[in-house]
């Protein structure tokens, strides 16, 4: 009874390890599937992405965004970003960028992980005072 414990007890604790975001693979994912229109320092056919967490949809300075991205009033944050990576026209319908980049939630994890630690996003995204819009995917 006891070995049974024990077993069970280090089979929780490694699971969630298991599941972790690795931001090595997401950085990998990225180079193949974003940097040929993005990076995370300076514009290119996309916007970069330094700066991206908690910043609103549409906003980066030198770039062109669509009207819808920018009429959006998504703010960029994990959960928006997911649904962004799963199908960016089902998030913001008729924006510039049609194309599903990560289809498993895995990948998102993984792409989301590096663009924290590449754009050095905060935890949070707080606004004193106010609710944070998280896009409701319609405009």
């Amino acid at each position: 009874m006891r070995v049974s414990f024990v077993a069970a007890v280090v089979a929780l604790t490694c699971v969630p390890a298991a599941f972790a975001a690795d931001p090595a693979r997401g950085k990998r994912l990225y180079d193949a599937r974003c940097g040929g229109c993005h990076a995370i320092a300076e514009n290119g056919p996309g916007p970069r992405h330094q700066g991206l967490f908690c910043r609103q949809a549409g906003t980066q300075p030198g770039y062109d965004y669509s009207e819808a991205l920018m009429a959006s009033g998504v703010t960029w944050t994990d959960a928006t970003l997911d649904r962004w990576l799963a199908d960016p026209n089902a998030l913001v319908p008729g924006n510039a960028m049609v194309v599903q980049l990560a289809p498993l939630a895995s990948e998102r994890a993984d792409l989301i992980a590096f663009l924290r630690a590449a754009t050095q996003g905060s935890n949070m995204c707080r606004r004193s005072g106010r609710s944070m819009v998280t896009g409701s995917g319609h405009h």
